[in-house]
């Protein structure tokens, strides 16, 4: 299968997340993911950007997390085109190919594209609202 294949296959299994609030999904994500819970975020191991060593990164680092669809699907809100790190098990290159299948997906289907902070995520001029 190719890689924009795998990449359509994804988003359309997001679909199921279309309807769910915001709210639920950064509730779920930060409740269940491991990454908020299991590794010091000031650890983690940054991208080489390098796309295969990276990926290898990504799945390496999500390995048995049991919320990487909804963590995706908040990421791709949250950030859309602009993502970076790790996210849904994806490194940033494969994840910025899904959100342009996300897109038409959610367009297509009259679902609204969601544009929306990540909780985590500091504004660009670095102060929080």
């Amino acid at each position: 299968m190719s890689r924009d294949a795998l990449h359509a296959e994804l988003a359309a299994r997001l679909d199921r997340f279309a309807d769910v609030p915001d709210a639920v999904l950064c509730a779920v994500v930060t409740r269940d993911g491991l990454c908020f819970w299991v590794f010091d975020r000031a650890e983690m191991p940054e991208l080489s950007g390098e796309p295969e060593r990276d990926r290898a990164l990504a799945a390496w680092l999500c390995a048995g997390c049991p919320v990487l669809d909804a963590c995706l699907e908040l990421e791709l809100r949250t950030a859309g085109a602009e993502s970076v790190g790790v996210w849904g098990g994806l490194a940033e290159d494969d994840r910025r190919a899904v959100h342009r299948a996300w897109a038409v997906r959610r367009a297509a289907g009259g679902r609204r594209v969601w544009k929306v902070r990540h909780p985590n995520r500091r504004p660009r001029g670095g102060e929080w609202e």
